[in-house]
C-alpha cells in the first residue's frame, strides 16, 4: 500500500520539486546548498570554529568576552543559504512539514550534551504574534525535537509576558535590553521546570539575548541546569 502511495504521490525535496526517494528529505542540490554545522563548534552556542574536533570546550570569541547563563549549545545550520530558506519557509511559509527533518537533525548534533531525562521547553512567543502567525515555530521544533528523541517536552513551561520588537537591527546591547524581563516562568506550568536539566529550543541564535533571558526564565523556577538548541546559528559577516 505505501508503495503505490509513493507511486501516485511521490516524495519531494523540503525545499524544492524535486523527486526525492524518502519522506522529509533534501535532494542532492539543496543538500550541497544547506550549511550543516559539523566539527568542531563553541561548546556554548554551537557556531563552527577552526582546529580538531576532538576539543570538546572550544570557546568562540563573542562566548569568551559574553558570559552565557546556559551550559552548553548547540545548532544543526549556518543561517544562510539552504539553511535560511528552511528557517524562513517554518517560520512565515507554514511550511510545518519542516520540523520532522529538522528535529532529527537538531537531535544529531544535540545528543552528545543531552543530560539524562531532559526536559524540552521551547522559547515562547507573544500571544498577539502567535495569534497573528497561528503557531510558535520553536515550539513545533521542541515537539518534534521530544517525539525523535522520546523526550519530555514542557510547551508552555515558558511565557511572554511583553511583546518585544523585533530585534533586527539591533546591537547586541539593544538586544539584550530589549528582551530583558520579557520571559518568565508560566503561573502554572513552570511548576515543571522545577529541579529539571532543562534543553531550551529556538529556530534561529544571533546574539544569544533571547535565550538568556528564556534561561534566566527557568532557573528563577528552579531548573537544575540549561542547555540551548537552534535549528540555526547566524554567523557574522566577514
Amino acid at each position: 500500500m505505501q508503495s503505490a502511495l509513493n507511486m501516485i504521490y511521490p516524495h519531494q525535496c523540503v525545499l524544492c520539486d524535486t523527486l526525492v526517494e524518502q519522506r522529509n528529505a533534501l535532494c542532492g542540490a539543496c543538500w550541497r546548498d544547506t550549511p550543516f554545522i559539523t566539527g568542531l563548534t563553541c561548546d556554548l552556542c554551537g557556531i563552527p570554529l577552526m582546529g580538531d574536533a576532538d576539543s570538546w570546550s572550544a570557546h568562540c570569541d563573542d562566548c569568551l568576552t559574553t558570559p552565557r547563563r546556559w551550559q552548553q549549545g548547540r545548532a544543526a545550520l549556518v543561517y544562510r543559504d539552504g539553511g535560511r530558506k528552511l528557517v524562513l519557509a517554518l517560520k512565515h511559509g507554514d511550511r510545518l512539514d519542516i520540523a520532522a527533518p529538522a528535529a532529527r537533525w537538531m537531535l544529531g548534533v544535540a545528543t552528545p550534551m543531552l543530560p539524562a531525562a531532559p526536559l524540552i521547553v521551547p522559547v515562547p512567543v507573544h500571544w498577539l504574534r502567535l495569534l497573528k502567525r497561528r503557531y510558535n515555530q520553536a515550539a513545533v521544533l521542541a515537539l518534534g525535537l521530544a517525539k525523535a528523541g522520546g523526550m519530555q517536552v514542557a510547551p508552555r513551561a515558558l511565557t511572554r509576558i511583553r511583546r518585544t520588537p523585533v530585534q533586527d537591527g539591533k546591537s547586541i546591547d539593544a538586544r539584550y535590553a530589549n528582551v530583558a524581563g520579557a520571559i518568565r516562568p508560566h503561573p502554572v506550568y513552570g511548576a515543571l521546570l522545577r529541579r529539571r536539566s532543562v534543553v531550551l529550543v529556538d529556530d534561529v541564535m544571533t546574539t544569544g539575548a533571547t535565550l538568556a533571558a528564556a534561561t534566566d526564565a527557568c532557573l528563577a523556577a528552579g531548573a537544575q541546569d540549561v542547555r540551548v538548541l537552534a535549528l540555526a546559528r547566524v554567523m557574522k559577516e566577514t
